[in-house]
C-alpha cells in the first residue's frame, strides 16, 4: 500500500481517538500507538512519533486534504482535542473536484447495477441514486429537514480490514488475540489463521479462514481481534473445497455450522409479516404460499443462532410448525423470559 493510502489511514485513526468520548484527551504516545496496534498489530515498532507529529501537522494545515483540523493540545489534561465540538474529519464538505469524481463514479456503477457481480452491492448503489436524485449537486445542507437517509454506525474492527485484505490477497498467515464476548475473564487467546474472505452482517465485520490447528473453517468477530500481524514470509495455498458462496449457502446470518445440513423451517405467519417477508425475503430459499389454515413460509436453513433470533423477534407474528428441535428451543426461551419478567 502506498505511503499515502497509510497516512489517510492513520488520519482517521486519529480523528477516531480524538472523538472518542470514552477515552478524551489522548497523549501523543497513545495517538501512535493506535495507529501502530490497527495498522501493524504488537509486531514492532513501525511508526515514530514524529511522524504522529507530522499528522497533526497535515491535519491542520494540508490545503490538499482540506480538514483545517482544529486540534489544540490540552496542557491540563496532557493530551490532545478538537477545540470545536462536534468537530470530525469525516463530516468535512467535498469540494468540486470531489464531487464531480463522486457523480462520475457513482453514474458509471450504476450502470451496471443489474449485471450478476453488483448484486450484492445492490442496495448500497440503490442509496446512491437517491442521494443524487434528491441532490443532483450533492449538496445536502438542510436537507436532513425533509429527508433522512439511513446511516449506519462506524463499524467496530474496520481499523483491521486494511491489513486483512491484504493478507488475503497475498495469501499470508496472520496472527491475532481474540476475546469472545461470552468471556468475562478479560483473558484472550492467541489464533493463527490463513484468512480467506471478509463478509460484513449487521455492520460488523467477520473474517473467515482456515486455522491450522483446528483443521477446520473459522469465524472471528473483527472487532474482538487485537495485536493482528501479517506473517508475510508464511503463504498458504487456498483449500480447493471452500467455495465462500456454498460456505454461506445455507446460513441465514453469519453462522456456519460446519458440515450440518440444513434443516426445513415451517411457520405460518398473519398478513402483515407475509408482505415484510415478500418484498424483503429471509432467505433465498423462502417459499410462501396461501393455505386454508393461513399463510405457509418454508425455509431451508441451518438451525443457527441468527435464525432463532429472528424467531423470537417475530414470535407474536407468527406460529412455527417444524422443526420440533427448534420449536422446543423457542418455548423454553420465551418461558425463560416470562418468568424473568414475572420475577420484577
Amino acid at each position: 500500500m502506498p505511503a499515502n493510502k497509510y497516512a489517510l489511514l492513520r488520519y482517521r485513526i486519529i480523528d477516531r481517538c480524538l472523538t472518542n468520548s470514552a477515552r478524551p484527551f489522548p497523549s501523543m504516545e497513545e495517538l501512535r500507538l493506535a495507529c501502530e496496534e490497527a495498522l501493524y498489530g504488537s509486531d514492532g515498532e513501525h511508526i515514530s512519533i514524529s511522524t504522529i507529529e507530522k499528522d497533526l501537522w497535515a491535519m491542520r494545515n494540508e490545503s490538499e486534504l482540506g480538514y483545517h483540523a482544529p486540534i489544540a493540545y490540552h496542557r491540563d489534561e496532557r493530551g490532545y482535542h478538537y477545540t470545536e465540538e462536534g468537530y470530525s474529519i469525516n463530516d468535512i464538505q467535498l469540494n468540486d473536484d470531489d464531487l464531480d469524481a463522486i457523480r462520475f463514479a457513482a453514474n458509471t456503477l450504476l450502470q451496471f447495477r443489474e449485471l450478476p457481480i453488483f448484486q450484492q452491492f445492490d442496495q448500497a448503489l440503490g442509496k446512491i441514486a437517491d442521494r443524487l436524485t434528491v441532490s443532483p449537486t450533492m449538496d445536502t445542507k438542510g436537507m436532513d429537514a425533509f429527508i433522512q437517509f439511513e446511516s449506519a454506525p462506524h463499524a467496530a474492527g474496520s481499523e483491521h480490514l486494511a491489513p486483512l485484505l491484504s493478507a488475503i490477497r497475498e495469501r499470508a498467515e496472520i496472527a491475532f488475540d481474540y476475546q469472545k464476548f461470552s468471556d468475562n475473564s478479560g483473558q484472550s487467546t492467541r489464533h493463527v489463521l490463513h484468512p480467506y474472505l471478509l463478509k460484513e452482517y449487521r455492520n460488523r465485520w467477520y473474517l473467515i479462514g482456515w486455522e491450522p490447528s483446528k483443521n477446520h473453517i473459522r469465524t472471528y468477530g473483527c472487532d474482538r481481534m487485537s495485536g493482528l500481524i501479517v506473517h508475510g514470509e508464511v503463504r498458504f495455498e487456498l483449500r480447493s473445497d471452500f467455495n465462500p458462496e456454498h460456505h454461506f449457502k445455507h446460513a441465514l446470518g453469519i453462522t456456519v455450522l460446519g458440515e450440518r445440513q440444513p434443516v426445513r423451517v415451517e411457520f405460518l405467519c398473519d398478513d402483515v409479516l407475509a408482505k415484510y417477508l415478500g418484498t424483503q425475503p429471509l432467505h433465498p430459499s423462502q417459499t410462501i404460499r396461501h393455505t386454508p389454515q393461513g399463510i405457509h413460509v418454508v425455509l431451508e436453513v441451518m438451525p443457527t443462532f441468527e435464525l432463532q433470533q429472528w424467531l423470537l423477534a417475530h414470535a407474536n407474528e407468527l406460529t412455527l410448525l417444524s422443526p420440533p428441535s427448534i420449536q422446543t428451543s423457542i418455548i423454553s426461551q420465551l418461558q425463560h423470559a416470562l418468568d424473568r419478567q414475572k420475577q420484577h
